[in-house]
């Protein structure tokens, strides 16, 4: 098993890419910690993690309030003694021209998207930096890599996320921690379906897809490292 002895702590786990990717590190032997603002779901994706084996964590947090953020990976921490791989999946998406957009839609969206990352990622860091051991994988998009049509806001935020991503790689390769972002380009999601229920996914990439990539990142090893993966639809044109 690729991942046996390691604990991963996954945002917005609950369902989608996130649950995905924790059945994907349990089938290799990581314990998951399980983190989404939904209760119910949360314990879903912990019950799959059982079922593999694996010893999970289901926690009710939600990525924009510091608070909560803390307590997640204080609890995650004390329960399984150290972190090895972060996964800021957790995602916000709201669709409409950007003289229509409010505020708060604004807002909402850096602050699980941008903001989110930013507080799982400080929380985690003191005791990476302690190990000198660590990875961070952030799931982007490929709206961070290109202009998108009646995206402004969700543009914005995944543009900062890649930013941020580099910006990490340089600043702690010093200390082993490896960070990396995903671009995923149509996945068929609860999220992508409320977003754009208009379009047909009938070809569009599914979840654990996307895990494939996740895993990947997750099992390099510490002598390489590859800085972001764009995973497309096979029917879509290169970025």
């Amino acid at each position: 098993m690729l991942l046996k002895g390691k604990t991963a702590f996954i945002t917005g786990g609950g369902r989608g890419i996130g649950r995905g990717i924790a059945l994907a590190f349990a089938q290799q032997g990581c314990n998951v910690a399980v983190a989404a603002r939904t209760e119910m779901e949360v314990r879903e994706t912990a019950q799959l993690v059982e079922a593999e084996g694996r010893k999970t964590l289901a926690i009710r947090c939600d990525v924009a309030d510091p608070k909560s953020v803390n307590a997640a990976i204080e609890v995650t921490l004390a329960t399984f003694g150290q972190i090895d791989i972060l996964v800021n999946n957790a995602g916000y998406a709201h669709f409409r021209p950007f003289h229509e957009l409010s505020a708060e839609e604004w807002n909402r969206t850096l602050d699980v998207n941008l903001t989110g990352p930013f507080l799982c990622i400080q929380a985690v860091l003191p005791s990476m930096m302690a190990r000198r051991s660590g990875r961070i994988i952030n799931i982007s998009s490929v709206a961070g890599l290109k202009p998108l049509l009646h995206q402004s806001a969700y543009c914005a935020s995944k543009h900062g996320l890649n930013g941020l991503s580099k910006v990490l790689a340089l600043e702690l390769r010093e200390y082993g921690v490896s960070v990396h972002s995903i671009c995923p380009g149509g996945v068929d999601t609860q999220l992508a379906r409320d977003a754009m229920p208009e379009r047909d996914k009938s070809e569009w990439m599914t979840p654990e897809d996307i895990a494939h990539a996740c895993l990947y990142l997750a099992t390099l090893s510490p002598r390489a490292t590859t800085d972001e993966i764009v995973v497309r639809r096979f029917g879509s044109a290169p970025s």
